[in-house]
């Protein structure tokens, strides 16, 4: 596969038979979502849910772009935040897309970032036993993770995605735009997935990043092409492994001390964001790696120097507020669905894009780990 250019745009397809789909990236794509839509699908209704951070800005504008090219389109805002995903809400999504009479050929459109995907997915996925799903993310986060993949879910008190299933969209459109509305702080915790990709597989694309990020950050040509690379990257992945039965697992890097994180500052968004507990999850990765005699510390302190430049926090120290022990950490981590067997797995590395599965990490090397970061 190959990212296609459709200047300024980019175009990356995931191909997966007869749930192929492609991802759209680039400048006012929002405007174009109701062509681009029938385009492709047979269906002429369609469910929009959003959060009360994204309607204001960008609800009524895709709502006329879809009435202009015959999409008969509905409407549901939901509270913004990591809350946003669970049981509760999800009901209510469900509940509006059969009131909806959204039928399997029509579309559920996911207007939002990774908390809206996520949801809107999951009932995109069950409902009628699965209709057509749209994603137009409107984060960095989601645009280069969680709206590529086909991965769905709620939050349980057990921890985060716990509940959820595999449905692909049917279109992704990463209108590049609409990022100029986010916070620095919403950007730099997308930026984190960006860095993620060098980090797994890619050191070349971590080695750009480290010369352009500004840039990134700045928009133009640099963020165009560090979304589409990151896109590309997890659709490579997707394709050999759609299920997370295998390589796909790489996607995980620093994320199970993030959700064990986010798990522990019951996912107080004031405190920690997603793409926050994965830069601290992916120094502390890189960190343990090097306990373990996998890698070399320099490599821990490259990424620490590198996402700590952009602004991210990359110790437990920088989280607000105090930390559970590292027990407790430890058995929201036992929790994660990682988990095999009670067995635990974790993303090492062996340097800088040499990331790797491993598979039974001695808990007893997690929370003496744990106790050592959590003392600093």
């Amino acid at each position: 596969m190959t990212v296609q250019s459709r200047s300024p745009e980019r175009l990356v397809h995931v191909p997966l038979g007869d749930r192929a789909y492609d991802i759209l990236i680039g400048p006012g794509l929002l405007a174009r979502a109701g062509g681009e839509i029938t385009s492709r699908l047979k269906g002429r209704k369609a469910a929009i849910i959003t959060d009360e951070h994204v309607a204001p800005l960008y609800l009524e504008a895709l709502m006329d772009g879809l009435q202009t090219d015959g999409i008969e389109a509905v409407s549901l805002t939901l509270p913004a935040g990591e809350k946003t995903k669970s049981f509760d809400h999800l009901a209510t999504v469900c509940d509006m897309v059969l009131a909806a009479r959204i039928e399997r050929n029509d579309a559920v459109i996911a207007l939002g970032g990774g908390v809206i995907g996520d949801l809107a997915g999951f009932a995109a996925g069950i409902v009628r036993r699965g209709v057509r799903f749209v994603q137009i993310p409107t984060s960095l986060l989601s645009q280069v993770d969680s709206s590529v993949g086909g991965k769905t879910g709620v939050n349980s008190r057990h921890g985060k995605n716990l509940l959820g299933v595999f449905h692909q969209p049917d279109l992704v459109l990463a209108d590049t735009s609409i990022l100029d509305t986010l916070s620095p702080r919403e950007f730099r915790a997308g930026y984190a997935e960006v860095a993620k990709y060098g980090l797994i597989d890619n050191p070349a694309f971590f080695e750009w990043l480290e010369k352009n990020w500004q840039k990134v950050f700045e928009g133009g040509p640099e963020r165009i092409e560090a979304i589409a690379v990151s896109c590309q990257s997890k659709a490579d992945v997707v394709v050999e492994d759609e299920r997370e039965m295998g390589r796909r697992a790489l996607l995980n890097l620093g994320h199970t001390f993030g959700h064990a994180l986010e798990a522990a500052t019951q996912y107080d968004s004031a405190r920690l964001v997603h793409g926050e507990g994965v830069a601290i999850g992916m120094v502390l990765a890189h960190e343990f790696s090097a306990r373990l005699n996998l890698a070399s510390p320099d490599d821990a302190k490259r990424v620490e120097s590198h996402l700590k430049a952009v602004g991210l926090p990359t110790k437990m120290s920088d989280i607000p507020g105090d930390l559970p022990g590292a027990d407790v950490l430890l058995d929201a981590i036992m929790q994660d669905k990682k988990v095999k067997g009670g067995k635990l797995t974790f993303i090492l590395t062996r340097g800088i894009g040499q990331s790797f599965v491993a598979d039974d990490v001695p808990s007893s090397e997690v929370l003496s780990f744990l106790k050592e970061k959590l003392a600093k």
